[in-house]
């Protein structure tokens, strides 16, 4: 009961603030209405108040009634200006002694500094009223650029690609202002500039993306180009050179810009403009700069990530490099050189005689023991980097991975050509990975493979019937290693395992289209466009 009392007088108190505000608002403008109605409504005023007068004359004729010519006066020094409030002043005072001949007296010192107080109040009372709406005003307009501002700092927190972030930027940055005209534009090393966005008012002329302009005479382009510091210009007319000329042709009579300034040098500009006459207000450098910073941390952050995934895919690489090494030298050193010894223990085995029984067994062991060196060795350097995949292909490489797998797999590959060497080696390492972890994990009764080709993008799905709860934060599952090889070829990687439902491994690389030549060395028969890994046909080990 009291909550609602308490809620009914709130309101009531709101709506009594709320009335003197429109009141106000009503009568007590910040700016003079136009001086024609100010004239009819004095006069009329005037008319009015002498009708009253006569008539109240007649009723009291005792009285004077000069309060009432002053009610003319408040209006006009509420809505005009004082000059019209100080004419209908000495009107008032003049109608005044009209009726009165005998007060000459108490117009001089009543009636008329009365009203003048009046009008001085009023003035003082505009010039607050213009204050507050100047304050409001501004208020609004930094709630707008603070609100277009966070709408661009979300994108480009996002990590949204600099192309995305661009044509944002100039609209919010157009609306943030409400300017006529933005523009973004990259600085080349011939002296000439590109715009990357731009933004107008509907119905004005723009500047297309990828115009070039040269960055010749004077121009907020070639003064932020020169100094990497903010600039403005205050009238286009007087300038010369391309892009002032491009610029009185939009319309614009003035501007301001910012540089984007990446890594301490200046890579563009943000520049706003305006088809009113008279300079950009000031400021609007600093605000443009705000928006020049977001554009910048844009570029930084997409330049810093292809870094990263250069570096990434350099590392991968020279390791890809490395484990090729020690697989030819493996193969071309250690183990033809065990085969070499294999065969001349066999000689020397003949050569024993026949009753010599404990010759012979010793170098049989020996002969054996090397052989079990050699299976060892060949199955070492299979993990290191298999020879059939540099030489046979994916498909080949993966269905061999099926036939050696201790767990049952089940390999569907529908691929229709070779694709580029690191490319086939993160599927292959992925396949590879995710079945050691199902055998020694997983406790898993079969194995499925699909690896196919969608929308240009090499699909690898490797799911087991095991235990799950499998996760990519385990420092152990080697997933983590995974993501890092598949993410270095532009690749994404994801794991499904719930707790007693299997894992699926599902990795995505996109790949770039082989020559005919490569095709045919594999010679595998072609694949429609758009086929799914799980139509090829399955080769189960």
């Amino acid at each position: 009961m009291n909550e609602r009392l308490s809620t009914a007088d709130h309101q009531q108190e709101g709506w009594f603030r709320l009335v003197p505000s429109r009141l106000l608002t009503l009568f007590l403008r910040p700016t003079a209405r136009p001086l024609g109605w100010g004239i009819v409504v004095s006069v009329g005023f005037l008319a009015a108040e002498t009708l009253v007068v006569l008539y109240l004359t007649r009723v009291a004729p005792e009285n004077a009634f000069g309060a009432i010519f002053l009610l003319g006066v408040l209006v006009i020094s509420a809505g005009w200006g004082f000059s019209l409030a100080i004419a209908t002043s000495i009107a008032s005072a003049l109608v005044y002694l009209s009726f009165h001949l005998d007060g000459v007296t108490a117009a001089l010192t009543v009636f008329l500094p009365v009203a003048l107080l009046a009008n001085v109040l009023a003035g003082q009372a505009r010039l607050r009223a213009l204050e507050a709406d100047q304050r409001r005003r501004e208020a609004a307009a930094l709630a707008t650029q603070q609100e277009a501002l966070r709408r661009v700092a979300t994108l480009v927190a996002r990590g949204a690609e600099p192309a995305a972030v661009y044509p944002v930027t100039v609209t919010e940055l157009a609306r943030g202002l409400d300017v006529d005209h933005v523009t973004l534009v990259r600085f080349d090393a011939d002296d000439n500039c590109t715009v990357l966005a731009a933004h107008d008012r509907p119905g004005r002329e723009t500047l297309e993306v990828g115009e070039r302009l040269p960055i010749d005479g004077d121009s907020i382009t070639s003064r932020i180009r020169s100094t990497g510091s903010t600039a403005r210009i205050d009238d286009y007319s007087e300038l010369t050179g391309t892009i002032a000329v491009r610029m009185r042709g939009l319309g614009l009579r003035s501007g301001a810009g910012a540089p984007v300034t990446v890594d301490g040098k200046p890579r563009g500009a943000l520049m706003v403009g305006s088809g009113m006459s008279g300079p950009m207000p000031d400021g609007t450098e600093q605000r443009v700069c705000d928006f020049a910073d977001l554009v910048a941390t844009a570029i930084s952050n997409a330049e810093t990530k292809a870094e990263l995934k250069a570096s990434r895919a350099r590392v991968v690489a020279a390791a890809d490099q490395a484990r090729r090494g020690f697989e030819r030298d493996l193969h071309d050193g250690a183990q033809q050189r065990i085969v070499a010894l294999g065969l001349g223990l066999r000689t020397i085995e003949a050569s024993v005689p026949p009753d010599d029984l404990t010759v012979r067994k010793q170098l049989d062991n020996v002969i054996n023991g090397l052989a079990d060196l050699y299976t060892n060795l060949q199955e070492l350097s299979r993990g290191i980097h298999p020879a059939i995949l540099s030489k046979g292909g994916l498909g080949p490489a993966l269905r061999a991975l099926g036939r050696r797998s201790v767990v049952p797999a089940s390999v569907r590959v529908d691929l229709d050509r070779r694709f580029p060497e690191p490319v086939e080696v993160a599927a292959y390492y992925v396949v590879a990975e995710a079945m050691t972890n199902s055998a020694k994990h997983a406790k898993a009764s079969g194995i499925t493979i699909r690896v196919g080709l969608i929308d240009d993008a090499l699909c690898i799905e490797v799911s087991d019937d095991g235990v799950g709860g499998a996760t990519s934060e385990g420092g152990g599952s080697g997933i983590i290693g995974l993501r890092d090889r598949v993410e270095a070829v532009s690749g994404r990687l994801e794991v499904s395992s719930p707790v007693g439902e299997g894992t699926m491994l599902t990795a995505t690389i996109p790949v770039a289209a082989a020559d005919e030549p490569e095709r045919a060395a594999v010679g595998q028969p072609t694949q429609a466009p758009g086929r799914r890994p799980d139509q090829g046909v399955a080769v189960s080990s």
